[in-house]
């Protein structure tokens, strides 16, 4: 589990990459149409699409000589429920902080 969020955080971390999910979560498209937006070579957006892959976000299908690629769900849903819970931990220590200022509030009212 530790290793599929590292492989996905550090997939999430570029601009380019996080654009490329963005566009597949309307559904799956091909290379050079994931590729147009981006000013950069396509060796170099290759790079990125095989980051994606390797990290599970992505797999992509050879359909004659169009490679078309799809989002993969999984790894999406695995950092969200990471995030859901580590968001609820923060939420209730946040929640007891704020009692606790409230309470040093109310205490040094009475002096």
């Amino acid at each position: 589990m530790a290793n599929q969020l590292d492989s996905f955080f550090a997939a999430m971390a570029d601009p380019t990459r996080r654009a490329v999910i963005e566009r597949l979560t309307g559904g799956p498209a091909p290379v050079i149409e994931l590729h147009a937006p981006h000013d950069i070579a396509l060796p170099t957006f290759l790079r990125h699409l095989k980051v994606l892959e390797a990290s599970g976000l992505v797999r992509s299908e050879k359909k004659g000589r169009v490679r078309i690629v799809h989002i993969e769900a999984a790894p999406l849903a695995a950092a969200e429920n990471w995030l859901s819970r580590h968001r609820k931990i923060w939420e209730a220590r946040i929640d007891r902080l704020a009692t606790l200022a409230e309470h040093l509030e109310e205490t040094s009212d009475d002096d």
